[in-house]
């Protein structure tokens, strides 16, 4: 009986038992292989177990490694020498079964034996060709170089703009540069000069400039990035409050919305540090006063800075730049320092906003739990510290202001809220109901309405992550210390209501600093009035004399 007929019969026989002599592949039928595909595998795995093929891998792995050419013929042929008593005939005539593709159109064994060992070459090699495939380099550590094409286009322009005799510009010609060659707002043209003028020389050369700007591939970064690197100093991965005074001062000499104020210069200087404050308090979301690469991408800023350079009304640049923003703040904040001397204490912020807050919130901020203060006066609350808390008060529905007051609330800083500690604030806030008048409201149904409101993960509780994924957590803070826009919620006056849904894009502080300016500014105009009718009225009874 063949072995083909034999295995077509009985094809769960035991492998082991067959006679090796036998086991001769090409007499195997296609039939025999589809219908019995577990016997060619154990044939296989026997194969494998035998000491000479082990040996046989083993020297083409370290041929493989020495980078010397593996015979895989001249190989096989020895192992089936010196293994012909186990299993003579098994692979006589294949060179490489595990590696070498099988033709369709006849035997292995055949097709095999067309092709000589100079062809095949390393069966690794074979095996790893096809698979070969050529990434281009995406990392570079100076930043990616650019392409001709962008930097011939940029090299016709610098030759354009640096053609005169000294082939440099100085400081005050240098804006055009930066407007179209770098394509940057105006006011980042001192920083970027002074950036490539490290000698102090007071001037900048064409081929500094290329050194600088091409060669340095500040072409090829995006905006942030290549402000980022103008603005930051030597050695330094971060950006602090200091690197942002020279473009607020460029700013200052050059934006024709702020030219009223070249003759203050007191003035300047505090429109100068409410930008800056309100930058980091917006966009240095961990607290530390060093503003990263990744946070100037995240943020509004580069928009905002573009938007300044382009808008001839600073006013409606509502991000950072507005001067009617910095007006309001700086008023309140003069109008709480009784002693100008340029901190508030605790009674003097109790006064903010019609005593609107709670003795036990101010005390929390005073703690210093949202944020430690910049100032060293102890007990006091410098300029910096009031904008980042006017900024919270106003725009409780803005992230930054989500989490200084959930710290102010969170009186064990475990990273949750519990009803006791909810209750802890709201029990003075039923007290002062009490006190005007006014229907209480019990803290249990409070409790309900803000879970309502929250929907947070655990009934028990509320994180800092339950608060930012609903668009009424800026309530809860205020029915808990806020008593004038706790009952200005309840009351939900259309008029305001309209206006939100009218413009949408507008933020709550946006909507505050521009009701709050437009008031300020009447008192003002009332107060100039006033003055004026007496200055009238005092030479109209010294005129007669």
């Amino acid at each position: 009986m063949s072995l083909s007929l034999k295995m077509e019969i009985d094809p769960v026989e035991d492998v082991t038992c067959l006679n090796p002599e036998l086991l001769q592949l090409p007499e195997v039928s296609p039939f025999a292989l589809k219908t019995t595909p577990l016997l060619v595998d154990d044939l296989f795995s026997q194969w494998l177990s035998l000491p000479e093929t082990g040996n046989l891998v083993k020297s083409w792995i370290n041929d493989a490694k020495a980078g010397t050419a593996v015979n895989a013929c001249a190989n096989f042929s020895n192992v089936n020498a010196v293994g012909s008593n186990s299993l003579p005939s098994m692979f006589s005539s294949v060179n490489a079964p595990p590696l070498s593709p099988r033709s369709s159109s006849g035997s292995p064994r055949s097709s095999k034996q067309k092709s000589s060992p100079s062809a095949l070459g390393s069966p690794l090699k074979l095996f790893s060709d096809p698979m070969q495939e050529v990434i281009p380099q995406f990392y570079f550590q100076n930043g990616c170089p650019p392409t001709k094409e962008l930097k011939e286009q940029s090299l016709s322009k610098i030759n354009h703009l640096f053609n005169n005799p000294l082939n440099g510009l100085l400081i005050d010609e240098f804006k055009t540069v930066t407007k179209v060659v770098c394509k940057l707002p105006s006011f980042l043209s001192s920083a970027l000069f002074r950036k490539i003028d490290v000698d102090c020389m007071g001037i900048v050369t064409r081929d500094a400039f290329i050194t600088y700007w091409v060669d340095g591939n500040m072409l090829t970064m995006d905006v942030a990035t290549q402000i980022f690197e103008i603005l930051k100093r030597p050695g330094h991965k971060h950006l602090t409050q200091v690197d942002f005074r020279p473009i607020l001062r460029e700013l200052l000499a050059t934006h024709p919305g702020l030219k009223f104020l070249q003759n203050t210069p007191e003035f300047q200087d505090r429109y100068a540090e409410t930008v800056i404050y309100r930058i980091f308090y917006h966009m240095n979301r961990s607290g530390n006063g060093r503003l990263t690469l990744r946070e100037l991408k995240r943020g509004e800023l580069i928009s905002a800075m573009q938007q300044a350079d382009e808008e001839d009304d600073i006013n409606k640049v509502l991000r950072y730049f507005s001067y009617e923003h910095f007006y309001v703040i700086y008023c309140k904040f003069w109008e709480l320092d009784t002693d100008h001397d340029f901190f508030i204490d605790r009674e003097n912020l109790i006064r903010y906003g019609n005593h609107a807050l709670t003795y036990r919130i101010v005390d929390r901020i005073f703690s210093q739990a949202p944020q430690k203060f910049a100032g060293d006066v102890e007990g006091k609350m410098g300029y910096e510290d009031f904008v980042y808390f006017m900024l919270s008060e106003e725009d409780k529905s803005s992230e930054p202001s989500l989490e200084y007051w959930f710290k102010c609330i969170d009186l064990d800083g475990n990273g949750v809220l519990t009803p006791n500690e909810m209750q802890f604030f709201y029990e003075e806030q039923l007290h002062r109901m009490e006190c005007l008048a006014l229907e209480p409201v019990l803290f249990e149904d409070i409790l309900c309405q803000i879970i309502d409101m929250i929907a947070p993960e655990r009934e028990d509780c509320i994180t800092l992550q339950d608060l930012k994924g609903s668009k009424l957590s800026g309530n809860v803070f205020n029915i808990l210390f806020n008593l004038n826009k706790f009952m200005a919620f309840e009351t939900r006056d259309p008029f305001l209501i309209r206006q939100e849904r009218e413009d949408p894009t507008l933020t709550e502080w946006d909507r505050f600093a521009h009701r709050e300016y437009i008031r300020l500014s009447m008192e003002e105009d009332v107060e100039d009035a006033s003055n004026g009718s007496a200055d009238v009225w005092d030479e109209s009874l010294e005129a007669p004399f």
